[in-house]
């Protein structure tokens, strides 16, 4: 026999064997399949029904809106029984332009010096290496800090704060000369 008959006898032998074994596997595989299909029963929650879309007007126009000056002054003043003093205090604050310096806080601030301009002394304050004059009556720092007088080793000014109570207190503060820093 040549190699090639050998061949093609071994390959009918194999799909005869594989097809037999394959038809009766297949019937079993069939039938265990369905029974397990049959044995287990879903459990399908049903879909809760939408609830219904209730279209709502906007009022929000009427509204304050939430970064005014009214708010704010609003927020400030906390309860009504706030004595009027206190509104006092920090209303002009409010409506007012800010200046330069009051974007920093006060303890970044230096006096280095002060000039005799027309007989008024002016304070020289160096911030991130920057030098400013400051009058009285300029303000300075982040709490309000208007300068009530300037000496030649210091500035004194007036903060308002707000106390642990929530009401705005007036304090004084002081910027002193810095001698022989090197900030």
């Amino acid at each position: 026999m040549s190699s090639s008959h050998t061949k093609l006898i071994l390959s009918i032998a194999a799909i005869t064997v594989l097809s037999a074994c394959t038809s009766s596997g297949q019937d079993e595989l069939q039938a265990w399949m369905q029974s397990e299909r049959n044995s287990i029963k879903p459990s399908v929650q049903p879909i809760p029904a939408p609830t219904k879309f209730e279209p709502q007007a906007y009022l929000g126009e009427r509204a304050t809106p939430p970064f005014s000056i009214e708010k704010l002054t609003s927020v400030l003043r906390g309860s009504q029984s706030a004595p009027v003093v206190n509104a006092a205090l920090i209303e002009p604050e409010l409506n007012r332009r800010k200046q330069p310096l009051e974007a920093y806080p006060l303890d970044t601030m230096s006096l280095v010096g002060s000039l005799n301009r027309d007989g008024q002394l002016v304070a020289l304050v160096k911030v991130d290496n920057l030098l400013y004059q400051v009058r009285p009556g300029n303000y300075l720092g982040q709490n309000y800090g208007r300068v009530t007088r300037i000496s030649e080793t210091e500035v004194i000014l007036r903060e308002i704060v707000q106390d642990s109570g929530g009401e705005w207190t007036e304090r004084p503060a002081a910027l002193q000369l810095q001698e022989g820093s090197s900030k």
